[in-house]
């Protein structure tokens, strides 16, 4: 494992182009274009003012960059950097901009959700969508790039309008039975829509294409619901994380909960492995080195290395009492994802922050349980193989495969504080991004991640 050097950053906006060519990065109102190989940059364009978003179109030929305060966008050509665009939303303002899957249309949503304008770089005409919903997920495209679906309220009533993409007409419109939609998400095979309530309502609503209404699913009807939802990558399964602390598993046949992953705060189970992570006093100091160290390294080591050990059963959970009279509290099941091939979910259960859950969907059972010193901020797969990159605030990242777990040091000079990270789509490198700087590490294909 290896690690390239540092390089400044601001807001976390740090992303590979989809085609794995390129690492797009922001330093205040400058956006940086840089080589995945050699991180030489190819390409640095300066903006009108600070950067808070960007997106990659889906060909890897442009970047947008939106300015929310300004309520401006300005998209660049990778190709012709001589070529760029200007999108001001004027008066109407900006809270949200993003790419149409065939990366020729750009989609802003005006302040106070009063319409969604439609861009097109190619004729450069406008087209309007009305009663755009104001919630946390609200747009979704098939993976297939034909379809769009579009969470809309009208008349204090929520309603699904679906559109082809290639004209942007609308194909249906039909109203869901909801108190107040959360969110919608195609499964990957574009056949379902999965649409779901708020907190307060447990509900998931399950459409076809053409709108009718496949199933309706509610697990419980007290106190809070519906957490977080995802698809697995087959679209065989949907994970649905609830404030009680279980995942449901529903089939894509039936619609009906097949299994449901509870998050006990003490783990007894033997044929659950957990892996601790621990404190161990290095061996060696800088200064006791026996040769000059790597550039990477020049840095004072912490006076604490960890690792991971084998727990002894039963093993008892750091657990956090949720304060339950404030708004979204930490509770339930706030982050799930399934592996890419199917094989695995990794969840985690907000009031036991420390701890990540893997689970084995295909004889739906505890597989796992990674317990860390600090509180998860996030994990992701990577995208070629069951393995799990996790960060906790520290300056430490974290891996795990079936072979095993392991904890590494980032080895760059200064205070480093992995925030978030990010697989390349090859799986061979990850992008570690803190607060003011980020760096790759580089990672080798042929194997899991052994243990430590």
């Amino acid at each position: 494992m290896n690690f390239s050097e540092v390089f400044k950053l601001s807001g976390l906006l740090s992303k590979f182009s989809p085609d794995g060519k390129y690492l797009a990065s922001c330093v205040q109102y400058r956006l940086v274009v840089r080589d995945v190989n050699t991180l030489q940059i190819l390409q640095l364009y300066t903006c009108l003012d600070q950067i808070q978003h960007i997106e990659w179109s889906a060909d890897s030929l442009f970047i947008l960059c939106a300015m929310y305060k300004r309520g401006l966008v300005q998209v660049w050509s990778l190709e012709q950097p001589d070529w760029h665009c200007k999108i001001d939303e004027g008066s109407a303002g900006l809270v949200a901009s993003c790419w149409s899957p065939d990366g020729r249309h750009i989609l802003n949503t005006t302040e106070f959700h009063l319409r969604i304008t439609v861009w097109s770089l190619c004729t450069k005409s406008v087209s309007y969508i009305k009663y755009p919903k104001a919630c946390q997920q609200g747009i979704t495209f098939t993976r297939d790039g034909r379809y769009m679906a579009l969470a809309e309220r009208r008349d204090c009533r929520d309603y699904i309008s679906i559109f082809v993409c290639s004209d942007w007409q609308l194909l249906r419109h039909f109203e869901t039975d909801t108190q107040d939609l959360v969110g919608i998400e195609w499964a990957p095979n574009g056949c379902v829509l999965a649409v779901w309530d708020t907190c307060l309502e447990y509900k998931i609503l399950l459409y076809s294409l053409d709108g009718r209404l496949l199933s309706t699913y509610s697990a419980y009807e007290w106190s809070l619901g519906v957490k977080s939802v995802t698809w697995s990558p087959s679209s065989q399964f949907l994970a649905i994380g609830s404030y009680d602390g279980k995942v449901r598993i529903l089939n894509h046949v039936t619609w009906k909960m097949i299994t449901e992953f509870g998050h006990p705060a003490t783990v007894s189970n033997p044929k659950i492995v957990v892996y601790k992570e621990a404190e161990k006093s290095p061996k060696l100091g800088l200064g006791a080195l026996p040769f000059p160290p790597p550039r990477a390294a020049a840095r004072p080591f912490s006076t604490t290395e960890t690792k991971y050990e084998i727990a002894s059963l039963p093993v008892s959970l750091q657990t956090l009492k949720p304060v339950t009279d404030r708004a979204n509290p930490r509770i339930g099941i706030g982050m799930l994802a399934f592996s890419p091939d199917n094989y695995f979910l990794a969840t985690r259960n907000d009031n036991i922050p420390n701890a990540v859950w893997i689970w084995d969907v295909q004889k739906l059972r505890l597989f796992v349980v990674l317990e860390q010193l600090a509180p998860v901020r996030t994990f992701q797969w990577d995208p070629q193989q069951a393995r799990l990159a996790i960060c906790t605030g520290g300056s430490r990242v974290y891996l795990w495969s079936p072979v095993g777990c392991v904890s590494v040091q980032v080895p760059v000079e200064g205070d480093f504080h992995v925030l978030s990270l990010c697989w390349h789509l090859s799986g061979d490198s990850l992008a570690l991004l803190s607060k003011d700087h980020f760096c790759l590490c580089f990672l080798e294909t042929e194997e899991g991640a052994g243990t430590a």
